[in-house]
């Protein structure tokens, strides 16, 4: 399997029809604190948005409504993971992509036979309080030694400038939240984000 090398991740499917366009082709779709009616809702929206833009929509956390709302991608936290039913997915066809933070975490991850494995944060972030420090390039190095052909994500803290420098060092694909949603123009810098990832010498 091969992942865009640019994972947009946003909170809300408004996002969508904003930042899609500007060549986005991965999206996480990360809503919190939200009615299982609104979830629903949401999930069905960006589902919807992401088949007309030819898209790749990962749910964050939610499965069982992954699931129920046809969607194919599902992303699991260590958290959610011990609790999700991995079979279930697995019978469904859904795809797997699940976060890892130390060796314990990933050799976890790892037993449920992920789709991707995501290791952060690579840098500081602001996104939410992290009890890991920065996992810095040489740990993206050897996780994706160790895991070999399955992709690797890195996340946490990163802006273009730094993007080169992780997939260098053996990410597959960047996920980035706040340098796309909290700048003064979030269209362009998706854009920005896209062409930059794309033409990454690595």
């Amino acid at each position: 399997m091969k992942l865009d090398p640019f994972y947009l991740i946003v909170d809300r499917a408004s996002w969508l029809p904003r930042l899609l366009p500007q060549g986005v082709k991965l999206v996480q779709l990360r809503a919190k604190d939200m009615e299982q009616s609104q979830l629903r809702s949401e999930i069905a929206e960006a589902r919807d948005i992401c088949l007309r833009y030819g898209a790749q929509l990962v749910v964050n956390d939610y499965w069982r409504l992954a699931i129920e709302e046809g969607c194919d991608f599902v992303h699991l936290g260590q958290e959610d993971l011990a609790e999700a039913d991995v079979a279930a997915i697995r019978r469904a066809g859904l795809k797997l992509g699940i976060s890892t933070h130390d060796e314990d975490e990933l050799e976890t991850a790892l037993k449920a036979e992920p789709d991707y494995v995501a290791l952060g944060p690579v840098y500081p972030t602001i996104l939410k309080k992290m009890r890991w420090d920065p996992q810095g390039l040489e740990r993206i190095t050897q996780w994706k030694r160790r895991i070999g052909d399955i992709p690797l994500v890195g996340i946490g803290g990163l802006t273009i400038a730094r993007a080169e420098g992780v997939l260098r060092a053996g990410a597959d694909s960047v996920a980035v939240v706040t340098d796309v949603l909290l700048n003064e123009n979030p269209e362009v810098r998706a854009r920005e984000w896209v062409v930059a990832t794309r033409e990454a010498p690595i």
